[in-house]
C-alpha cells in the first residue's frame, strides 16, 4: 500500500510542477482538501475544485513550471510526505524557487487532504502579486534563483 501511495503522490506533484491539472485530478478524491498552513495571503483550505483550478492557472503564473526537486519522501500506511523544493519564474519576469513539504493523506489509493507547508514570507512577496493581478506573460529566465538570494 504505502508504495503505491507514493507513486499517486509523485504522480501528482510532477502534475503539479508541469500544471497538468487533467493528471491532478485524477490523482485526488472527489472530496479532497489542501490546507495550506501558516498566515500567507494564499493560505488557507482549499477545495478540489480550487485545487485543480489552480493548477491549470499555473501555467500562465508559473509559465516555466514549479519544475520541483525532490529532497525526501516517506510512506507509511496511508499517509506519505514529501519535501522538495520548486524552481520556477513567474509570468513577471521573477524567480520563485520556495521549499515545501507536504503531508498526503490517501483513501482507497487517491489523496484525500494536503497539508502543505513552504515559505509563506516568499509566496506572499512573490507568488500572490502575480495570483492577484492574473498575469500571462511570458517567462523571463534572466536571474534564476540565485538571484533572488542575493
Amino acid at each position: 500500500m504505502s508504495e503505491q501511495n507514493k507513486q499517486v503522490v509523485l504522480r501528482f506533484i510532477q502534475a503539479l510542477g508541469s500544471s497538468d491539472a487533467d493528471t491532478a485530478a485524477h490523482c485526488l478524491t472527489p472530496d479532497a482538501v489542501t490546507v495550506s498552513k501558516g498566515f500567507s495571503k494564499l493560505a488557507g483550505s482549499h477545495s478540489y475544485e480550487t485545487v485543480i483550478g489552480m493548477i491549470g492557472a499555473f501555467k500562465t503564473v508559473l509559465p516555466t513550471g514549479l519544475r520541483p526537486t525532490i529532497h525526501t519522501v516517506t510512506a507509511e500506511g496511508h499517509r506519505v510526505v514529501v519535501e522538495y523544493e520548486g524552481n520556477a519564474i513567474t509570468s513577471q519576469g521573477k524567480p520563485y524557487c520556495n521549499q515545501y513539504c507536504m503531508v498526503f493523506t490517501l483513501r482507497d489509493g487517491k489523496i484525500r487532504q494536503i497539508n502543505e507547508y513552504f515559505c509563506t514570507k516568499l509566496a506572499d512577496e512573490v507568488l500572490y502579486p502575480v495570483v492577484a493581478a492574473g498575469l500571462g506573460q511570458g517567462p523571463k529566465e534572466e536571474g534564476g534563483c540565485t538571484a533572488a538570494l542575493e
